[in-house]
C-alpha cells in the first residue's frame, strides 16, 4: 500500500535512522516503499520519508532494483556536481556535490550481507537515500542564506497544501 510522503519540515525528515536488527517484519514495509516510490514517480526512497525511523531504502535506475538494509558507504571517488530533487522536498531543486563512484556495503531483505559498486546516477541516488538515513537533507548543501529562503518556500508550500 502506498504511504504518505512525509514533507519538510516533518521531524522524522532530521532524526538519524536506527540500525535494522530484526528482519521477520520489513517485507511488507519494503513492499509499501515500492509502492510509495513508484506512486510518487521518485527512483529513491528512503524509510523516514514515509515516517518510519528505520536504515532501509529500495532504489530503481535503469531498470536495475536495490533495497539496502543499514548501508554503509566504504569507497568514493571522484565528485560531479548535478541537480537534485527530492520527494520530501518539493518543488526544490539543487546542484548537489556527489561522489561519481561508490562502494556500498549492507543486507539484503533477508539480513544477507550485500556489497554494491554503483557509478553515474544510481551512485547518486544511493548516496541520497543513505543522507535520509542520517537526517541529512539537500537545502542542507546550500549556502546558508539560500538554506533560509528555501525554509521559508517549503513552510509558504506546505501552508498552501
Amino acid at each position: 500500500m502506498a504511504r504518505e510522503i512525509k514533507i519538510f519540515p516533518d521531524y522524522i525528515l532530521r532524526e538519524k535512522a536506527a540500525e535494522v536488527e530484526e528482519f521477520n517484519d520489513i517485507g511488507d514495509l519494503i513492499e509499501d516503499m515500492w509502492e510509495t516510490m513508484y506512486t510518487c514517480k521518485g527512483i529513491g526512497l528512503a524509510a523516514p520519508q514515509i515516517g518510519i525511523g528505520k536504515r532501509i531504502f529500495v532504489a530503481e535506475v535503469d531498470q536495475k532494483k536495490l533495497i539496502m538494509v543499514n548501508p554503509v558507504i566504504v569507497h568514493k571517488e571522484d565528485e560531479e556536481l548535478m541537480e537534485e530533487g527530492c520527494l520530501s522536498l518539493p518543488e526544490i531543486y539543487l546542484p548537489i556535490p556527489r561522489a561519481s563512484f561508490i562502494e556500498v556495503e549492507g543486507l539484503n531483505e533477508k539480513g544477507e550481507r550485500i556489497r554494491v559498486e554503483a557509478e553515474g546516477l544510481l551512485s547518486r541516488v544511493i548516496q541520497h537515500e543513505i543522507d535520509h538515513l542520517e537526517g541529512v537533507l539537500i537545502i542542507d548543501y546550500a549556502r546558508p542564506a539560500k538554506r533560509v529562503k528555501l525554509e521559508k518556500l517549503l513552510k509558504e508550500l506546505n501552508r498552501r497544501r
